[in-house]
């Protein structure tokens, strides 16, 4: 690989994995804010909105991320950090696959709520689908966390 390509790789690395953690922090600190300050049903319209749109934004860039890191990784040659890269990377993407369909089985609900605002089954289901999207989010911070740690590992050998 060339001395232009692999700098091209790495900036595009950095760049793409940059847009997906600051997206995340983004969000969350967004949430916070957004709990404070909206009714419930503005509340569900505008995570609806910040949801999707950020998929268009951080889903590429998750994915150029991946494929530039994987490319890197392939240059260097496979041993315990590559596979446990690799690992971490696949185990991110499908929990990122599960938590878009979560959060848009938790919109569903949520919208019935704000419709039917006494019903305490659904209330109970709502509470207790928050509390699993919230350690989905948990998780994915760690993985995407993980990986940055790893990577950092990595390029540094």
């Amino acid at each position: 690989m060339s001395t232009f390509t692999h700098v091209v790789l790495v900036l595009l690395l950095i760049l793409a994995g940059s847009i997906w953690a600051g997206g995340y922090v983004v969000i969350a600190v967004v949430a916070m804010a957004a709990r404070r300050s909206l009714q419930p049903a503005a509340r569900v319209e505008f995570f609806r909105a910040l949801g999707r749109s950020y998929l268009r934004v951080g889903g590429p860039a998750l994915a150029l991320a991946l494929t530039s890191g994987l490319v890197l990784l392939l240059q260097r040659g496979w041993n315990w950090h590559a596979w446990v890269a690799l690992g971490l990377a696949v185990a991110l993407v499908a929990s990122l696959v599960i938590a878009v369909y979560q959060a848009r089985h938790m919109s569903r609900l949520r919208r019935r709520l704000v419709v039917s605002p006494g019903d305490a089954q659904l209330e109970t289901i709502v509470r207790v689908g928050g509390r699993s999207a919230a350690m989905l989010r948990g998780v994915l911070g760690v993985l995407s966390l993980g990986l940055l740690v790893l990577g950092t590992l990595i390029a540094s050998l």
